[in-house]
């Protein structure tokens, strides 16, 4: 595999329409789509239909022109497209008609590693299977049954005369019992859920190490920046939008390690979805990064101590978790980021290791 991908790199741009599109400058939109497209190529042969399905009103996986997830993606198909003989064109045809143009028009393939496509196979068009129709003959049952029905509920409707006392009495014993049952079983249900309400608290959030690959100014907004953070999940890096124009220079969040919220609900700022925000302490004049300690890797978890429990997948609004438990983070005098609790020692952020998380010189700081 890594031969021919090494073979895929000698590729001619000369011949492609908009080479800015192509292996380099992608937009988000465009990021999030090849990472999409890519994850779905891992996970051939499993996949395949899904993928063949997607590309069935496409030139390429990402639009109208080639990319470098064509060249990706072939690759990996490629072992299986060899093997296809002529009765498999019919299921796979969108998937072989995009492998035939990449192999002859972006990608450097040896004759002996192409794809055989015998174009003499005739495929059957492609027709959306409509609902059949009931026909008359099967709709005079239920017609004739619907209509019995109407017969006996007018029957059941008559009058049937008053029930008499021991029967009256039996009737109110019954309501009377299945009233006490059903108050019982809700006053049983509310001392369950009051039993498995937890009070908010930072385990609740979920705090993480991420790795800031690229930075770059918002197109349609002066004070954010927009960011492709790793945060060690599998789909892939995350977009972020942040609002530090005013306090960092772009070159100051470039390559860099930060933590992460990575569990509030997902924002759209000015038409770019934000999936996490990037923890920073602050007092009235100045904003610092929170800073993880050497060694740390993306994806890392971070707690406070006394907290390290599974967070929320994702936290809900309603119940404003985050407005009430953020007031209690805050930096000492060693300028550690610490949760202050009434009543208690402060507890302070840190990982697996024991290390402390701190900023550069912000005491009694502002942490969000």
């Amino acid at each position: 595999m890594s031969d021919l991908t090494a073979k895929f790199q000698k590729l001619s741009l000369s011949s492609l329409e908009s080479p800015t599109t192509q292996f380099g400058e992608l937009s988000d939109e465009q990021n999030a789509l090849q990472s999409q497209w890519l994850t779905l190529s891992k996970r051939f042969p499993e996949t395949f239909k899904e993928f063949n399905e997607n590309l069935k009103s496409k030139t390429y996986l990402l639009g109208n022109a080639p990319s470098e997830a064509d060249v990706v993606a072939f690759g990996r198909a490629l072992p299986l497209l060899k093997k296809f003989e002529s009765k498999d064109y019919a299921a796979n045809r969108h998937v072989i008609r995009w492998a035939d143009l990449i192999q002859n028009t972006l990608v450097d393939v040896p004759d002996s590693e192409k794809v055989v496509v015998d174009f003499s196979v005739e495929l059957p068009r492609e027709i959306k299977e409509k609902p059949k129709k009931e026909s008359k003959e099967a709709a005079a049952p239920k017609e004739a049954s619907k209509e019995a029905k109407k017969e006996k509920s007018k029957k059941d409707d008559k009058p049937r005369g008053k029930p008499d006392e021991e029967t009256l009495k039996k009737l109110r014993e019954e309501a009377a019992k299945a009233k006490k049952e059903k108050k019982a079983k809700a006053q049983a249900d509310q001392q369950k859920k009051a039993a498995e309400v937890v009070p908010p608290n930072p385990g609740m959030i979920d705090f993480r190490v991420g790795f800031i690959q690229k930075a770059i100014k918002h197109p349609d907004a002066d004070s954010l920046y927009v960011s492709t953070i790793e945060c060690g999940d599998e789909e892939g890096p995350r977009t972020v939008c942040s609002g530090l124009v005013k306090h960092f220079p772009l070159e100051a969040l470039q390559e860099r390690y930060v933590v992460v919220v990575a569990n509030l609900k997902p924002v759209n700022m000015r038409g770019v979805k934000s999936t996490a925000m990037v923890l920073c302490g602050s007092d009235d004049e100045h904003v610092e990064f929170v800073e993880p300690p050497a060694g740390s890797k993306a994806g890392d978890k971070v707690f406070f101590e006394g907290f390290d429990s599974t967070p929320e997948k994702q936290l809900n609004p309603k119940k404003k978790i985050w407005e009430q438990v953020q007031p209690g983070f805050s930096t000492n005098d060693q300028l550690e980021v610490i949760f202050k609790q009434e009543g208690k020692p402060d507890a302070k952020l840190t990982n697996k290791n024991g290390d402390i998380f701190k900023v550069a010189s912000i005491t009694n700081a502002n942490v969000r």
